[in-house]
Parts: structure tokens; sequence; C-alpha cells
């Protein structure tokens, strides 16, 4: 079917001995699967990916995304900035999330769009793109957005089987037939396609991003039976009362309910079982470009776009928390000049792959308005690279006008409830925090937008689950450090962003310019950024 729908020139293939004489920049493949955790053992399952990229490569130990939830995460990657730069702020076209300003202010300016105008690359993308990509009130399924040269984007959100797929902007609508209609094997087969038939004048990029493990956790039928034994990790955190936490995460009830853990132990194991597909995916992907002679001179990243979890402080399941769990990703990277079986600490991001993937082109970074940083010299082992000891998290909460009906007592604002009246969301789960790692620190402090004007402090080091909020008993020099460099982060741009944290040897802290209501309170996600 790809076949058809490329245009004839593209078809027109240069002999293997043209090719090679050609100087080629290098060619990338970013695999973006959805909800995929590293903290709870995501990445177990996936024993090919394993092989065939972390081994070959390096793998990321301390990367995150600076927005715990698909759209404003998925917009970072595509723009290289922090959400509140990017200003999509949740799953909702309100939220601008592919709302027809987010196609009008941002996607001229994302990564794919530099590389298919500014640096000649052929451009493919494959999957889940935004949550509300193909709404009718931001141009439906025939909006393709600027950059892309293939285009086969699943409408609105992650599904297995009965989606339709935007192809080229003709809506194209698959069913429940497993060998023609599962989504991760038509990523799969559509990606060997072009593959097959690209152009061998330009370099090309690929994008494929896969519905797995996002629910409803369908596995391929072959995978049904797999994992039978497995359960959701009982860690120091599963099944516990979140003490001197948000309330939003005390209101959850303690222990959990036997349906409840029965139904995220489910949950856990089908994710597993949707990702043994992705395995696949892999292998297949891997074996074309090494049978095209292009595996060499191809650089292959692996992520997620947020984290997972499942009965962590009783919340049952779901993502956008400030904790490790939620915002701490896979990150994989094979490639030209990238030594085998490497892992690096560096504090990195999500918002450094549109960079990266420029500097790998060869484009100016210098000429965007991007957030991130290239990682480039990390990947080529560079020595004495200067690097970030911190980065921005934030997120504007979701919930509805009304109560949940299930929920009565919670009163309006909740939403994402479960029958038990746990909550995974609400309007003023709204929260900023700056996640350092340094030398000397290892720690997280973050501020609430509620009543409350709660926060959250948390030493990893001594307490790497995060059960203990310190706030009340942290230093008071370092709390006010951190908030003054919260407001900082929130009010970035660019450079900007990248300046000293506050365990760097360059960070300067004048008091005279901290706020007296204790931190920058107003400036938070609201209707003026959208």
């Amino acid at each position: 079917a790809l076949l058809r729908a490329l245009p004839l020139a593209v078809l027109l293939l240069l002999s293997p001995a043209r090719a090679a004489r050609q100087a080629r920049r290098p060619n990338v493949v970013l695999i973006l699967t959805d909800d995929q955790d590293v903290c709870l053992g995501g990445m177990t399952p996936l024993k090919k990916t394993n092989a065939l990229i972390a081994q070959m490569g390096i793998t990321f130990v301390n990367a995150y995304v600076p927005s715990a939830l698909c759209c404003p995460s998925r917009a970072s990657i595509l723009t290289g900035k922090y959400p509140h730069n990017h200003h999509v702020v949740n799953n909702t076209l309100e939220g601008n999330c592919s709302s027809k300003l987010w196609q009008k202010i941002q996607e001229p300016y994302t990564f794919p769009a530099l590389l298919k105008a500014m640096c000649g690359y052929q451009t493919f993308f494959a999957g889940k793109y935004l949550n509300e990509y193909g709404a009718e009130d931001a141009g439906g399924v025939g909006h393709v957005p600027p950059g892309w040269s293939f285009w086969y984007a699943l409408e609105k959100n992650s599904k297995y089987y009965n989606y339709t797929l935007s192809v080229n902007g003709k809506a194209r609508r698959h069913g429940e037939n497993y060998s023609v209609d599962y989504l991760t094997d038509v990523l799969a087969n559509m990606s060997l396609d072009f593959l097959e038939y690209k152009s061998n004048f330009e370099p090309f990029f690929m994008m494929i991003a896969t519905p797995a493990p996002h629910s409803p956790w369908t596995p391929a039928p072959q995978y049904t039976k797999s994992f039978q034994n497995v359960s959701a990790p009982r860690n120091s955190n599963f099944n516990i009362h979140g003490k001197n936490k948000h309330w939003l995460i005390r209101q959850a009830k303690t222990p959990m309910s036997n349906s409840s853990i029965q139904f995220l132990d489910d949950a856990y194991r089908k994710r597993w079982q949707t990702l043994l597909s992705v395995d696949d995916l892999i292998e297949k992907l891997v074996k074309k470009l090494e049978v095209n002679g292009e595996l060499d001179n191809t650089y292959i990243f692996y992520t997620s776009d947020n984290g997972f979890h499942t009965g962590q402080f009783s919340l049952p399941i779901d993502k956008r928390q400030l904790y490790e769990f939620d915002i701490k990703v896979p990150l994989l990277v094979r490639g030209p000049g990238i030594k085998p079986n490497q892992t690096n600490k560096m504090l990195v991001a999500n918002i450094d792959l549109g960079p990266t993937i420029l500097d790998i082109a060869g484009y100016d970074l210098n000429k965007t308005q991007m957030d991130g940083m290239s990682l480039l010299p990390l990947l080529r082992g560079d020595k004495n690279v200067t690097w970030r000891s911190d980065f921005l998290v934030e997120y504007q909460g979701e919930g509805y006008n009304g109560s949940d009906p299930t929920c009565p007592g919670l009163g309006p604002g909740v939403t994402h409830c479960f029958p038990d009246c746990v909550c995974e969301d609400s309007y003023n789960n709204t929260y900023a925090c700056v996640r350092t790692l340094s030398a000397s620190w290892d720690l997280q402090y973050c501020e609430f937008d509620d009543r409350e004007v709660f926060v959250e402090v948390y030493n990893l080091t001594a307490d790497p689950h995060q059960i203990n909020n310190i706030a009340k008993t942290i230093d008071q020099e370092i709390l006010e450090k951190m908030n003054y460099r919260l407001m900082m982060l929130q009010s970035c741009s660019g450079a900007t962003c990248r300046t000293p944290g506050v365990f760097d040897p360059g960070y300067r802290f004048d008091p005279r310019l901290m706020f007296s209501n204790h931190g920058l309170r107003a400036r938070r996600f609201s209707a003026q950024f959208l």
C-alpha cells in the first residue's frame, strides 16, 4: 500500500555503487513508545531491543520528560521546548494539543520541518502523533504537518485495532484482523516499505511512534499467554499512603482494594505483552537497515513519551504525577561513532532530542529557539563536556467542572477517577519542579499552584522512592535557592534554560530578586498562553 502512495520520482533507486560514492550525512531513526516506564521494569520484555540498540550503543540512565503526559511531552520532543514555551499543557484541544494555534505557531518550526526544509532530509512519520490529531475542529486527518515527506499518522489516541490513519492526508480505516490491522505490526511494515522504496539521493529521518504499551493494552495473539506469572513490582512505595504529599496523592485509598490490585497487575502484564511486538519491530528495522547497507550510517534512538505507575502511593494506574516513575523514561542510542555497551549518567531530557538530531544533520543550533541541548558530544564520548545539573518539570492538571458521578463527595474539578473514588488528576494538580542531579545532590523541589501552596522536596540519594517529603526540614537557604531557580526556569527560553543550576560552580543567587510571597506563583499556565 505504501508503494502505491509514493511518487514515481521517489521510487527511482540509485545503484549501491553510486550511493556509496556520495558523502552521506547520517540517517536517523526515532522510535517513540507510549507510556513506557523505566523505573518499574518497563524495558525488561525488550530483549532484542536491548541487544540491538543498548548493547550496541549507549543507555542514558537519567533521561526525563518535562511533562509526564503524552501531548505536552510529544510537543517537547518535536519543538525542543519546555511546555511553557510550546504552550501545549495537556491532552485536550483547549490545552493546545494539536490545535490550530499549535499548527500555526509551533509546527512550522519543529525539528522535522527544519530537517526537510533546511537539511534536505526525506522524512517519514508513522504512528501516534498528538492525542487530538485528526480532530475535526483542527483540520481533521486532512491536515499534514509541515516537514513530513511521508505521513501515516493515527487519528487521536493509541489503539491497536479499529482505528483510522491519515495516509498523506487521506483517511484509511483499519479493522480488527490481526494480520493486516494490528497497529504495531502495520507500523513495522510501513517502515520496512519506506526503507525499501525511499530515495537514495537524500539522507532520511524516520519517526515511528507505537501505541504500545498504552491502554487498551491489546497484545498480539501470539503473546497473550506471555508473562503469566508477572505482576507489578511491590517496591517500597507500592500500596502505601502518600503522607506529607499533595492532597491528590493523600486522597488515594490505602490499602488498595483487591480488585484494584488485580486490575493493575493485569494491566502491568498486558503492557509487557504489547511491548513484545515493539521488540519484533526493532528487530525487523535493524535487519532491514543492515541488509540495505545503511545500519553503520544510521543513528537509532529509542525512548518513551512518559513513564507510568502501577500502585505507587496507592494510585492504581496512570502517569502525570511529578515522581520518578512518571517522569523518567528509557533512552537508548546507537549510531556512527558511538561505542558499544555504554552507560551515561548525565541528566538528559526529551527537549534534547530535536537539537541532537539537527546537530547530527549539520544544522546550526544557534538558528533555533530550542531549550534543549545536543547530546552529540555525549554520544561521541567527548571529554570535559559542560552539562546541565537540573531541568524543569511542569504540568497543568486536568479536571471537569462537574463532580465525577461515581465520586460526588470529592466535588468538582477531579478526573480520571477509579470506582473506589481514587482520582488520578484534578485542576489543581498543577505543579512545577526543579529536578537536580549534581555531584553533591540528587534532589527534587516542587511547588503546587493550589490553595495550600504545597511544596514537596525529596532527597533521592537517601530516599530513591520519594516516600519522605523533606520540605519542612531541609535547610532554608536551599529552599530559597530552589524556589528562585524554579522561578528562573519557568520563565526561561532558549539559552536561558541552560544556565548553571543551584549546585553548579557558576551559579549566582541574589536574595534581593526573590518575590516576597515565596515564589513566582503567577507564572503558571493560564489562558493567556494559549
